[in-house]
């Protein structure tokens, strides 16, 4: 471990300062309004928030790299992860040192303490698996002594063995900004959280369970506030009522039948309307006033899931099932596997085994394989793929393709932190997160038996995360699913099928 953390005794320590940041894309609504933040360049910051909140932008930003109102001192060199890699027929090695400087003993240990054999190193960058590259980045991201590194979401191409080392190996770092929505990463190698909300950026001390219990302690705290500022705004709505009813009154007496002195009564008409409009002023201002406090409280809305009952409780049955797109390399073999109503399967295993083709063929498409595959032609099925690239053109023109009810599908939108403006923007502008949550939320709508889902939290932020996972928690709903989250494994999966060659657990 002191190998590990030998960058981090050799970096320099000083403080990246924003002051009064503010930021719109196009004249649009501002993503950042006078922020402020000082950030000590030894820390080690886990950047959260809904996906469109900004997380990107803010590296973007630091990097000076968009125009801004306000200042950003930022007094040390900073490194951007995702690098973009021009040439991926050279070495692994020769990529690396087109990234650092370094000696072959310093890139081989940090390879080792990512689990990552040096043997990759000789071979073409573009052979590696999206893991090893992703490790091989970072290892030489790494070797940049004296700088400050932006790791923007590293573990969206790591199955679990993969995020465990990388867990391990930024534990023993310092000195970065990393986005990630792997809560239990996050608690594994952050000492503070930068949370983009909705009406604020918020940095706090410790780690994303740190984070959550104070989220839950302010919003509970705000809400009860919300609850009291509400009533409070209704009786002064009722009183300001109550005093234009009075002065109406006092207006209505000057016109009165008979012997009447109207000049006394215009007067005091006139008082009272002066004295009502007054405190109508008042009250109103502080209404407004009031309305503007406590707006931070993030309401998650729960998602819902209406699932479709079959006629018996075996959906489908699997009998010594192998994959094979060349016949003497099957991806996986023996597999035996029978999904009854209600089962949150998760299906397990290093990349490259085969996962996402065993809910292809359950899906009914033509993969190669050997073995019995019964699934009732009446079963129907809602299956989110992994790739959501294919998404482009208007919304509206996905929705009449998949025959699905408007309202209900914009509804479930919001309910993932989509705005209402990005519901009406062109698909192919969306986020990888965003396009998850199209498909994601689209299968909520689906009328199924079985749901079929590989990776549905791929770019997906953490709070949307974890209204998924109550939603199957408090549903009944069947879903075979692959996903690479500890924390939503743990939670979400009855059980687990590890696929593995040449035989399976």
């Amino acid at each position: 471990m002191a190998e590990n953390t030998q960058r981090a005794t050799h970096f320099i320590m000083a403080t990246i300062t924003v002051s009064h940041l503010t930021f719109a894309y196009d004249g649009g609504n501002p993503l950042f309004d006078d922020v402020s933040l000082r950030l000590d360049t030894r820390w080690k910051i886990g950047l959260i928030g809904r996906n469109g909140r900004g997380k990107t932008t803010l590296l973007r930003l630091l990097l000076k790299q968009e125009p801004f109102d306000g200042t950003i001192d930022v007094p040390v060199p900073l490194d951007y992860f995702p690098y973009t890699i021009t040439d991926e027929c050279r070495t692994t090695l020769e990529v690396a040192e087109s990234i650092a400087t370094f000696e072959p003993w310093q890139i081989e240990r940090e390879l080792s303490l990512l689990a990552v054999s040096e043997d990759v190193l000789t071979r073409p960058f573009a052979t590696l698996s999206g893991g090893e590259k992703t490790k091989v980045l970072l290892a030489a991201m790494f070797l940049n002594e004296n700088r400050f590194l932006l790791i923007d979401e590293p573990t969206n191409h790591l199955d679990l063995e993969g995020r465990e080392s990388v867990a391990d190996y930024l534990n023993g770092k310092s000195g970065f900004i990393l986005v990630s929505h792997d809560r239990t990463l996050l608690d594994r190698c952050v000492d503070h959280v930068l949370s983009i909300n909705r009406s604020d950026v918020e940095l706090i001390r410790g780690n994303f369970s740190t984070w959550q219990q104070n989220r839950d302690y302010r919003d509970k705290f705000e809400t009860a506030e919300n609850r009291k500022l509400r009533k409070e705004i209704k009786r002064m709505g009722e009183a300001s009522k109550r005093s234009a009813d009075w002065s109406n009154n006092a207006e209505k007496e000057k016109y009165g039948n008979g012997p009447v002195d109207r000049g006394f009564l215009g007067a005091k008409a006139a008082g009272i309307m002066s004295r009502s409009k007054a405190a109508d002023a008042r009250r109103q201002k502080s209404i407004e006033e009031k309305s503007k406090l406590f707006k931070n409280v993030e309401i998650d809305d729960d998602l819902s899931l209406v699932p479709m009952a079959f006629h018996s409780k075996r959906l489908l049955d699997l009998s010594g099932v192998s994959i094979h797109y060349e016949p003497e390399n099957p991806l996986f073999e023996n597999l035996s596997l029978s999904v009854d109503a209600g089962d949150r399967i998760a299906l397990c295993g290093r990349n490259g085994c085969g996962k996402s083709s065993l809910l292809k063929l359950i899906a009914g498409q033509d993969i190669p394989h050997l073995g019995r595959v019964a699934v009732p032609p009446s079963l129907k099925i809602s299956h989110i793929p992994q790739d959501a690239s294919f998404l482009k053109g208007p919304l509206r023109s996905f929705l009449e393709d998949r025959e699905l009810d408007e309202s209900l599908f914009r509804s479930m939108l919001h309910k993932l932190g989509f705005r209402r403006e990005d519901v009406e923007n062109d698909m192919s502008g969306f986020s990888a997160g965003q396009k998850r949550k199209v498909l994601l939320a689209a299968s909520l709508c689906d009328r199924a038996h079985l749901y079929l889902w590989d990776e549905p939290l791929n770019y997906i932020d953490v709070i949307s995360r974890i209204q998924i996972e109550k939603l199957l928690l408090e549903s009944k709903a069947t879903v075979i699913f692959i996903e690479h989250d500890q924390s939503f494994l743990d939670a979400a999966a009855t059980k687990r099928i590890v696929l593995a060659v040449p035989g399976n657990v």
